[in-house]
């Protein structure tokens, strides 16, 4: 017993300060318990060391920069986008020409009966014949132009138009952006701010492509 007591003792002693000691008892039943002081004489001892300590908490950084970050700038605002030109695909009455237009419905026009080619007649008949204009110098003709003659030499036409498709909108668009372009870097400073109004509505227009 003496022994054991010494052997306690040196035990305890070489603990930690942190450390703490539980004792389990047992008595002769059988019956186990827990308790921080030594057991009774007539239990069976078993001495447990508990280390309580805790882990030393990281030091805080100290704040040396009192400096508050300036707030980033606000995101650009998104393009504005605009929406498509109806453009249409048109070709001219007198000579067939395609030609790209933004009216669908162009105005009906009088042309010389000759340029469409429908008929021929020599300068003798046009110029020479009865009621004709004589001559085909302008000047030589005033007071000798009527209203029969000129209904009798030129007739109506229209252009004929169809809308194009989407597809080819884009594209029209493009071509013209391109068009404008090269004028811009070509155009004397006076004459730019035209052409840049120009540039912008068409970027635009191109977002929605």
């Amino acid at each position: 017993m003496v022994r054991l007591c010494i052997l306690f003792l040196l035990v305890v002693a070489s603990l930690p300060a942190a450390a703490g000691t539980a004792y389990q008892c047992t008595d002769a039943s059988g019956k186990m318990s827990f308790q921080d002081k030594p057991c009774s004489g007539n239990q069976r001892q078993q001495v447990l060391q508990l280390d309580d300590s805790q882990p030393a908490m990281p030091p805080q950084p100290e704040a040396t920069d009192t400096t508050v970050a300036e707030p980033l700038p606000p995101p650009p605002p998104p393009q504005p986008m605009a929406a498509l030109p109806s453009m249409f695909a048109c070709v001219r009455a007198t000579d067939g020409k395609p030609y790209t237009s933004d009216n669908g419905d162009p105005q009906p026009y009088q042309v010389p009966y000759g340029i469409l080619g429908a008929s021929q007649l020599p300068l003798s008949q046009v110029y020479g014949g009865r009621n004709a204009a004589g001559a085909s110098a302008p000047e030589l003709n005033r007071g000798r132009v009527t209203p029969g003659l000129i209904a009798n030499n030129y007739v109506w036409v229209q252009d004929q138009c169809r809308e194009l498709t989407r597809a080819e909108t884009c594209r029209a668009l493009r071509d013209a952006y391109d068009d404008n372009a090269d004028k811009l870097r070509r155009a004397f400073k006076s004459d730019q701010p035209p052409l840049e109004r120009r540039e912008q509505e068409l970027q635009a227009q191109l977002r929605n492509c």
